[in-house]
Formats: C-alpha cells, structure tokens, sequence
C-alpha cells in the first residue's frame, strides 16, 4: 500500500504544476519532442526537460532519446493510478449522498404523516 501511496503522491505532485500540466495535454494528441513541447510554453529546453523528468519519474510519461532528439508520450498507468484515487473517493461521496437524501426523503415523509 505504501509503494501504491508513493506513487500516487508523485502523480499529484507532477499534476500540480500547470506547465506540466500543459505538457500531459499536448502528449494527450500523441508524442513529441521536448523542443515541441517546451515551444507553446515559452521555456527553455533546459526547463521544459525538468519538467519532463519530474513527470517520467512520477509515472506519467515516458521517454526515449534518438540521437539528439528526446521524445515523449504518455503513459496511461500513472494517470490511470490518479483518476481510480479520485474515483474511489467520488463513489465513497455519492454514496454518503444518496444515503443522505433518503435520509431526508425519510425524515419529509414522516414529517408529513404528523400533519395530518
């Protein structure tokens, strides 16, 4: 669970940064090079390879070197890591809400039988 936790930590900490942000949206209409993808972010190559590194590290993509040229494309499992936390949560929170409104369901019921 720890190795699971740690993982996940690096995806958010990744995520957290808007240009890396905006890289995992250009690798989402397919791979790049780190030239490409530091252009619309106005960086540096030096900066936008950080950025490339934090998000190899964390899971989400993945890198390969020909010659001079660095190519990036995404890698689903780290982002698949990420959106099953945030969707374990949201079904825990629908849960607890749809348990809540027939709760009040319940509650408006009775409440209208003692009018009567």
């Amino acid at each position: 669970m720890l190795d699971y936790e740690g993982n996940l930590d690096r995806v958010f900490q990744a995520l957290a940064d808007p240009a890396r942000r905006g890289i995992v949206e250009r690798l989402s209409r397919g791979p790049a090079s780190v030239s490409e993808l530091a252009h619309p972010l106005d960086m540096t190559l030096a900066a936008a390879l950080q950025h490339v590194q934090v998000l190899e590290r964390s899971g989400v993509l993945t890198s390969r070197k020909v010659g001079r040229t660095r190519t990036c494309e995404l890698e689903l499992a780290g982002l698949d890591l990420a959106a099953k936390w945030i969707a374990s949560r949201r079904a825990l929170w629908e849960r607890r809400l749809d348990r809540l409104d027939e709760l009040l369901r319940d509650e408006a019921t009775d409440g209208s039988d003692e009018a009567e």
